[in-house]
């Protein structure tokens, strides 16, 4: 979405696709899940406008396939190959996510691009990213995101709120932080995978983040 307010900004996934690039020349496998909130969130829309829920949900999901796609046309022009694999299979413009194939790719050199979330109902993007990585036995989750870290409470609305360098899985839960979704920190806890959430919008965060830098918030 970059500066707009909804929609997608070729800007920003030239500028994704480059971090990414850079990364890769590293050296760093990289596997990417893509949200649609930019387009259509089912929850709100499911409160909003009186969708059931289940429908709503599926609504989003394919908003996540148009990103998808934009992300993938974004990497291919900057040179990178990539692939996108779809939890809902739709053939004609992606990949179905078979596990073994997604290692496949990423063994390749690929940059694999997870849409459609699980493939199901009442489970987030949050949620989605941590299953791949657990099933893709990621080292870390890069939470790339609007904010520079994880806060005690709003910042744009509270001038007191506090940034945390690091935190623990069980006190995200038990102060109910906005990190990710429950399920998603209750299983990257269960499977010891990292999290790192970090401001996106400033140009060169992910290869700082890459290499160790003190940003954002780490959650282990």
């Amino acid at each position: 979405m970059g500066s707009q307010d909804h929609g997608i900004d070729a800007e920003m996934c030239a500028s994704i696709a480059m971090q990414v690039k850079d990364v890769r020349a590293m050296g760093v496998t990289v596997a990417l899940v893509v949200g649609g909130g930019n387009i259509f969130r089912g929850q709100v829309a499911s409160k909003r406008f009186g969708l059931d829920r289940s429908v709503a949900d599926y609504m989003g999901m394919l908003a996540t396939v148009l990103n998808g796609l934009a992300l993938q046309n974004a990497l291919e022009k900057a040179g990178v190959p990539s692939r996108v694999m779809s939890a809902i299979q739709m053939q004609a413009v992606a990949e179905p996510y078979i596990r073994r194939r997604a290692m496949r790719h990423l063994e390749k050199g690929r940059v694999v691009i997870f849409v459609a979330g699980t493939g199901n109902p009442y489970f987030t993007t949050d949620t989605t990213a941590s299953l791949r990585a657990s099933e893709i036995e990621a080292d870390v989750i890069l939470k790339a995101t609007k904010v520079d870290g994880v806060y005690s409470a709003d910042p744009v609305k509270d001038k007191n709120a506090k940034r945390f360098r690091k935190l623990e899985f069980i006190d995200v839960l038990k102060k109910k932080l906005k990190v990710m979704d429950s399920t998603a920190i209750s299983m990257c806890m269960d499977n010891n995978t990292p999290i790192i959430v970090f401001d996106l919008m400033k140009k060169g965060n992910i290869k700082k983040v890459v290499l160790g830098q003190r940003i954002g918030t780490i959650v282990q």
